[in-house]
This record gives C-alpha cells, structure tokens and sequence, in this order.
C-alpha cells in the first residue's frame, strides 16, 4: 500500500476516532504528507514498509538544514511516530523505525505576557463601541482572558456552554476533554449584553455558537486572531499579539497572584503539570526583574 494512502487513513482515524480538531489533523497531514513526497522523490519509494530509520534521519536533517525550525522538527517527527505507531496496529508495518531518533535541541521561549496596567487599559469603556461588533468584541477579549481559552475553544464556544444562574462556562477542549470554568460578574455582563445585541443580526438564529460574524454566521480563526490583535496594538508594542498571549497572560497572572500550580493546569486544560510549569519560568523572570530593579546590590 502506497504510503499517501496509509497516511490517509491514519487522518481519518484522527479525525473520526480520535476526535482530533480539524486544525490538528491539517498540521499532522501536512508534515506528514512532507515527508512522504521527500521520501518518494530521494529513495523512489511509495510503500510504507520500506522506509527505514536512516530514511527518516536524512527527512530530519534535511528540515533542519533548510531552516526548519527545530519546534517545528519536533512536531514534524512527533506526527512520523504517531503513523507509524498506528501502522503497527493496523498491520502495515512491523515496527516504528522512528523510535528513539534524536531531536535537535530547542531553545526555551517563555511566553510572552501582558503587565496588569496593559490589561487595565485593554479593557477600558473607551476602546469599544456600543455597537454589536463592539460588544462583541468587548465579550470576546474578556473571555479570553478571564478564562485562558484557547481559540479554537472560543470560536465553538456554544450559548447553551454558559451557566449565567452559576457563573460558569463549560469549554470542551483538546482530544474532547471537557472543563468547568468559573465566570465572574463583570465578564458575565458583558456576555449578557452583548448577547442581547446578537438577537438583532440577521440569520444569526441559526448559528449555535455565542461569538458570530457581522453576518450571523460562526467565526473563523482568522477573524478571531485579526480582532485580538487589533485591541491588543492599541495597548502594547509586543511582536506577539495573538490570542495565546491572553492565554498566557491569564495564566501568570494567577501565579502571581497566589494560585497554585495544579489549578491553573485545571483551568487551562493542560494533559501533564510539565506543560504548565513554564510559568513558572515567566514569573521568575518577573521577579528578576523586581530584583534588579530594586536590591541596593544588585548592580555590584
């Protein structure tokens, strides 16, 4: 069987048993897609069971001789592994020849947050219109930050997810893991009212999803990204203005204030407590700071 047909397959298992996100098996097929068209061309090969580790070493250096980001690498030989674990299972192969080769080394990044006085301003009256976009856009800053969602968790985000009586938003995250996240007072007026503004556009009544378009219809990510980034320019000079930095803002912002470890993994929806310790680092730095700043010998 030619390894695009495997790689097809094993797609379809994401997508329909696995319940993987439509941005997840987009990522998977094309890096893995990547490696079979640089598979075929440099040892003329279509069939699955032929592909050896030095095959998947030379995909690996290659990438990284070309400028390939060594995150980017990981991801890319991550997804390999992941095709081959299931070839075994289903018979095509019988082993993963991508087993135990070597990563290149990444550098950390610490993610990039915003300063409380930032997020003052961000959410100051005067930056938003009393309009539905407005509002709408008002609502949508506010529960990412408030919530630390991820964006594709908001863009499905549905009306019947938010319990105004309990001051809650259920979110149903990464591989269909649902989570209770509390809401506070203002973020819930600000959901209510423009909810009430969502009630006047045209054909939106048949769109489930709390945050639509201008037309009613569900968001993109690129809306969505587009939208956020614009407020954020208004409030800060950072390169990165995404809504992952809401996310990562949310997230120091509780470690900072005294929330401890195991409840922020909780409320971001984080599988392993390694993936949230990296704030950990960023606070660290934050006190760094703090200590250059302000110790008399810091200096000396």
């Amino acid at each position: 069987m030619a390894i695009k047909t495997n790689i097809e397959d094993f797609l379809d298992h994401l997508a329909y048993q696995k319940r993987y996100s439509g941005h997840t098996v987009k990522a998977y097929r094309t890096d893995l897609l990547a490696f079979a068209d640089y598979i075929e061309v440099f040892y003329e090969t279509i069939a699955l069971q032929e592909v050896t580790r030095r095959m998947i070493s030379s995909f690996i250096a290659d990438q990284a001789e070309i400028g390939i980001a060594p995150r980017s690498i990981h991801r890319k030989l991550s997804a390999i592994q992941s095709f081959l674990n299931h070839g075994m299972k289903e018979a095509w192969v019988t082993q993963n020849t991508a087993k135990h080769i070597q990563r290149p080394k990444t550098s950390k990044h610490l993610p990039k947050v915003m300063r409380s006085e930032q997020i003052e301003e961000l959410f100051s009256p005067d930056q938003f219109t009393n309009d539905f976009e407005g509002r709408r856009d008002h609502a949508l800053l506010a529960v990412f930050y408030a919530c630390g969602l991820r964006r594709d968790e908001l863009i499905e985000l549905k009306s019947d997810n938010v319990d105004f009586s309990a001051g809650q938003l259920k979110v149903l995250g990464k591989r269909n893991k649902e989570r209770i996240l509390p809401l506070g007072a203002s973020v819930l007026k600000l959901i209510q009212d423009y909810l009430l503004e969502r009630k006047e556009v045209e054909g939106v009544a048949d769109t489930p999803q709390v945050f639509v378009t201008a037309k009613g219809q569900k968001m993109y990510p690129n809306l969505v990204y587009t939208i956020v980034k614009n407020y954020l320019s208004k409030v800060t000079t950072m390169e990165q203005r995404s809504p992952h930095v809401l996310r990562h803002t949310f997230a120091t912002h509780l470690l900072n204030e005294g929330a401890n470890l195991q409840s922020i993994k909780e409320l971001l929806g984080h599988s392993s407590l390694g993936t949230t310790q990296v704030y950990t680092h960023t606070s660290l730095e934050k006190l760094k700071d703090v200590y250059k700043q302000a110790h008399p010998r810091s200096k000396k």
